[in-house]
This record gives structure tokens, C-alpha cells and sequence, in this order.
């Protein structure tokens, strides 16, 4: 047996490296993903390749769906593919485990596919385990339509004890989406509020019960068709209890048979001003970046009774002088998923060696609080429940024609003379959303994926999964 003092030698050496701020591995990843990053997203406010690597989704787990929605980004072959948990749970396992080699020991990651709650209960807890095995932060992409019965069974296990501490959902509800049950064919985002109340109120029942805690985003495509009435959607949703409301301007990607109408006229701009016609305020953004801006446009804050604040303020230079230094001396620590005593200890190291950090934290609160109303404001909205994070995305994908020329230019290692494909690579190289493919050893931007993998994947997970097996 171990002498007494090489025991606590090894007890000493094993909590300086769990309470380590950054891993080497993420430091690693954090600078390969920067130095790939096209020099005009190179900017102080890039939140990419200095505190995140950048989200990561699955591909060819489970493509189909049983809603239909116009658009939607899944070829013409993802519904005549079985759902087999089996598939799903050995593909999330051997994609999540390239992803934990190539960016590091923690990301967000993407339960992503057709719809998710048709895999079996324990095979979506399955999934998720796998994910968070490979050290992913794991969100269920769903469009909401299952019972709380599914629920209690994804997160419970044979004796009732939760399964998980905490889980995230993204549920996608719009009214492009057909098939919904109650909501066939809604002809207004109105009809579709209840939906979005009972699909919250699933997760704060659960939570009465079971102490369950959760994350719930709220995501929307946009086309012409219900661009007006997305500020209604805004007013109406805000206060539900989502901590994320996302939307996705629509593009031609995916089921040609689905496109509707010309989606040019939906831009990020036009979101993002019925969303401030929504909230009836400026919605800063400018403070904090992630990724390519004609990609991603990313507003990170909190409500206050009901009115929303950024955490930087892209006018208030005590507020980007904080920004500029969490990005400097605490990027990639994982302020998500890390127990909060460990939490501590990480950013006390990281401030013990930057004493100075002090200083500017206390200037960033006293800036972000007199923006509030002060302390007491603050602290009476806590006492009343009328205090929350949200965040507001807007995020455009491109377009198939562009994205598949563009795509293999960059493959062969060209870059495009023509200005939209370049500027199509561009946005490729400093996507901030990625998939992993292990049998090629290439991480591959979401755009790429829908617009050029999936067709030729889901051919042959049909031959793989038919929907009738012989």
C-alpha cells in the first residue's frame, strides 16, 4: 500500500488537475479552430475559437420524421428510412467519440436527425448518455409532439430515479409544420401558443415531481409566409419559460417538392427587426459574436420584468474591456455542465493569476446594473420569478446551389473566383455548427451536410434501415 504522503501526493496532483481552468486538449482545439477562422470574423467580440470550438449535431441516426413541413432540409429519402435504436445509439457513439478526439473534452452537441422522441425512451436516454460519455453538453432537437409520459420515461429510469440531473430540448414549432396533433394544418403562429405552453409545462411538472432540471429552446423557420408574424410570436413566447428563442430564415436546402415560395426576401435583418418590433427595444448583438455574422447573429442576455438585457453592451466600453477579458483569461472554461464548487475553483485559478480582472468585473456589474434599475431591481425580480436568461439567434443557412459548388472547390483545396461562391467558403470555414465523419476524418459544416452528404446518406441508410425488413 501507497505511504500516507504519497497518497495525499497523488490526491493533491489529481485536484490541481481537475480544478485545471482549461484543458490542454481544448486550449489545443480552441487555437486550431481560431487560426482556421477567416481573418474578418477575427474580431474582439469572436466568442469562436477563444471560448467555444462551436456546436456539433449528429447525422444519419434517424432521419425520418412524421411531421411535414414546407421547408424542410432533409432529402426525399429521409422518411423511407426505419427509425432503429440500435443504429442510432452505435452512430452517436462513434461520432461523438471522433468529435471528443478532434475538438477537445466538452462541447454542445445536437441530438439531431428526423424527430427524436420517435426513438424508443431508452434508446434517446441511451443516445444522450453516449453523448455526455464523450464529454458533449447534449440537446434533443424535437418538434414537441410527444406525451409527458415519454418524458417521465426518457428521464426516469426502472425505480423513478432520474436518470439525468439535467436535460436540453430545442423544440421546433412553427406554423410551416403539418401533422401536429390538435394543429393539422394551422393557418396562424397563434393557433400554435398552446402547444408551446404545454410542451414548458411538461418539463416544470416533471421538475415539481422530480427536481429535474432543464434547458428549453424555442426554434421557428421563417419565410415570407409568417415573417409578419413573428413579432406576435415574440410577445407571446417571451414569457413562457424558453431560455433560447431561435429562428431559422429558410433556404433551399433539402426536399425540392417542399419549397414554396422565394425565400430572398428573409433575411437576418428583417428577423431581427420583428423581433425588436416584438420586445418593443433594441436587441444589441454587436457585443458578442459566433461565427460568420451572415451566419449567426447571437444576442446573449436575460429578462428583467419582462424587459431584455445584454451581458455586454457593444456601446459601453467597461462592458467590452469584461468582454475582452473573459475571452483572454477565461475562454474555454466550461461555465455549462461543470458542478458549481468545481466551477469556483476553475475561475479562481484563472483569477489568481489576472488579479487585475477584479477590478473590471466590478466595473462591468456596475455598468450592467445601472442598465437595470440597480441591485434592488435585480434582486426583487429574482424574489418574484421575473428574472431569466435568454437568448435570442437568428441563423441563416445557405442555399444548395450555392453551398454544393462552393463546398467542392474547397475539397480540392480552390478557392472560388466568383464572389458569391467565395463568399459562400467563407461562410463554410467559419461555420460554428459541425458533424462529425469519422470514416473520412473531416468535420463537416451543417450547410455541407444538408446540401451535399445527406441525399447519398440517406440512399443508403435506406438500403441499410428499409422501413419493411425482410
Amino acid at each position: 500500500m501507497p505511504s500516507l504522503p504519497r497518497r495525499l501526493r497523488t490526491t493533491w496532483r489529481g485536484l490541481l488537475d481537475r480544478t485545471r481552468p482549461v484543458h490542454p486538449e481544448t486550449r489545443q482545439a480552441l487555437a486550431e479552430r481560431w487560426a482556421a477562422l477567416p481573418e474578418h470574423v477575427r474580431t474582439p467580440a469572436q466568442a469562436l475559437g477563444r471560448h467555444a470550438v462551436g456546436c456539433e449535431g449528429t447525422h444519419g441516426v434517424f432521419p425520418k420524421c412524421n411531421l411535414t413541413c414546407t421547408p424542410c432540409y432533409h432529402s426525399a429519402d429521409a422518411n423511407k428510412v426505419r427509425v432503429d435504436g440500435g443504429h442510432t445509439v452505435a452512430e452517436v457513439t462513434r461520432q461523438m467519440a471522433y468529435l471528443r478526439e478532434r475538438r477537445g473534452p466538452y462541447a454542445h452537441a445536437q441530438l439531431i436527425g428526423g424527430e427524436v422522441s420517435l426513438l424508443s425512451p431508452d434508446d434517446h436516454a441511451a443516445a444522450l448518455q453516449a453523448m455526455r460519455d464523450a464529454g458533449r453538453s447534449p440537446m434533443s432537437m424535437t418538434h414537441g409532439d410527444f406525451d409527458p409520459e415519454y418524458l417521465r420515461a426518457l428521464v426516469t429510469g426502472p425505480g423513478g430515479a432520474l436518470r439525468f440531473d439535467r436535460v436540453s430540448f430545442a423544440a421546433h414549432v412553427d406554423s410551416l409544420m403539418r401533422g401536429r396533433r390538435g394543429a393539422v394544418r394551422p393557418r396562424t403562429e397563434a393557433e400554435l401558443n398552446p402547444f408551446r405552453e404545454r410542451f414548458v409545462q411538461m418539463f416544470r411538472d416533471l421538475r415539481a415531481e422530480t427536481g429535474l432540471r432543464y434547458y428549453l429552446a424555442h426554434n421557428m423557420t421563417v419565410t415570407p409566409a409568417n415573417l409578419g408574424q413573428v413579432a406576435e410570436t415574440v410577445r407571446a413566447v417571451v414569457g413562457m419559460g424558453y431560455s433560447m428563442m431561435s429562428f431559422q430564415p429558410a433556404a433551399h436546402v433539402g426536399d425540392e417538392r417542399r419549397w414554396k415560395e422565394s425565400y430572398t426576401a428573409v433575411d437576418a435583418d428583417a428577423v431581427w427587426a420583428e423581433l425588436e418590433r416584438g420586445l418593443g427595444q433594441r436587441v444589441a448583438h454587436e457585443g458578442v459574436e459566433f461565427g460568420d455574422p451572415r451566419c449567426n447573429r447571437v444576442a446573449f442576455g436575460f429578462l428583467l420584468d419582462g424587459r431584455w438585457h445584454a451581458f455586454v453592451d457593444p456601446d459601453a466600453p467597461a462592458e467590452t474591456a469584461a468582454r475582452d477579458a473573459f475571452f483572454a483569461h477565461y475562454g474555454g472554461i466550461a461555465f455549462s455542465g461543470t458542478p458549481p464548487l468545481l466551477l469556483v475553483a476553475k475561475v479562481l485559478r484563472a483569477a489568481r493569476r489576472h488579479p487585475g480582472d477584479v477590478r473590471i468585473a466590478v466595473r462591468w456589474a456596475r455598468s450592467l446594473l445601472r442598465r437595470t434599475g440597480g441591485p434592488g431591481a435585480v434582486v426583487r425580480g429574482a424574489r418574484a420569478g421575473r428574472l431569466g436568461l435568454m437568448t435570442f439567434e437568428v441563423h441563416s443557412f445557405m442555399d444548395a446551389e450555392h453551398v454544393a459548388p462552393a463546398w467542392d472547390l474547397m475539397q480540392r483545396g480552390i478557392e472560388a473566383d466568383d464572389p458569391r461562391l467565395r463568399a459562400t467558403q467563407e461562410r463554410l470555414a467559419a461555420c460554428t455548427y459541425s458533424m462529425a465523419h469519422p470514416e473520412t476524418g473531416q468535420l463537416v459544416p451543417a450547410c455541407a451536410q444538408h446540401s451535399v452528404l445527406d441525399p447519398a446518406e440517406n440512399v443508403e441508410l435506406r438500403r441499410l434501415l428499409p422501413l419493411t425488413v425482410v
